[in-house]
């Protein structure tokens, strides 16, 4: 008779408190090794939910869980966020993303991905402007785009994408309704109208 197989969620809970409490990335790495070793694609993914915003930790475990599952664009999109977050620079993360944008066109934030990993302003701004276009009611993308068109604006002396950040500023205060958001709206405005290019 087969045993039952191992529970993963203990030696990763306490992989992880090791690594927080010492910092030694070696050791986790060690620990991530042996814990992915052990276990299939659904069980890591169970188990690493936990721990998806520790990059340190989402890296290594879904680098196993995309070998297994190479098409699973949620997956491609955590470990392209991991990468990202850890360093592994726009070529790498954006290759992740266009597969998962392959693997699942309806995926949003594989087209996040996309956009983020773009290095130039002007297409990256770009990028951001498809992404509102697909995705209308996204909130985030609509303050990313107004953030990159200002950076494209200051940077660049570009006087349409100054006219885009305000436009897209307007747009986000039209929807706004935390006090904290607007207020922070209303400043970016204030300021980016106060410019003189």
């Amino acid at each position: 008779m087969l045993s039952p197989p191992r529970a993963i969620e203990p030696a990763l809970a306490e992989a992880v408190r090791a690594y927080r409490d010492g910092g030694e990335i070696a050791g986790l790495l060690a620990s991530l090794e042996a814990i992915a070793a052990s276990a299939t694609a659904e069980r890591l993914i169970a188990a690493a939910e936990p721990y998806r915003q520790i990059p340190e930790v989402a890296g290594p475990l879904y680098e196993r869980i995309v070998a297994e599952r190479p098409t699973d664009a949620r997956a491609l999109v955590i470990l392209g966020n991991a990468y990202w977050l850890t360093g592994r620079g726009p070529e790498v993360v954006g290759e992740l993303a266009d597969r998962a944008i392959a693997a699942d066109p309806g995926n949003r934030g594989a087209w996040h991905l996309w956009a983020l990993a773009e290095p130039a302003t002007r297409a990256r701004v770009a990028r951001w402007q498809q992404i509102v276009a697909r995705y209308p009611d996204d909130d985030l993308a609509l303050a990313v785009l107004a953030d990159n068109a200002a950076s494209l604006a200051g940077g660049e002396t570009d006087r349409e994408a100054l006219a885009l950040a305000i436009a897209t500023y307007e747009r986000l205060l039209e929807r706004t309704t935390v006090p904290a958001q607007r207020e922070a709206v209303e400043t970016a405005l204030r300021t980016l109208r106060g410019w003189r290019l």
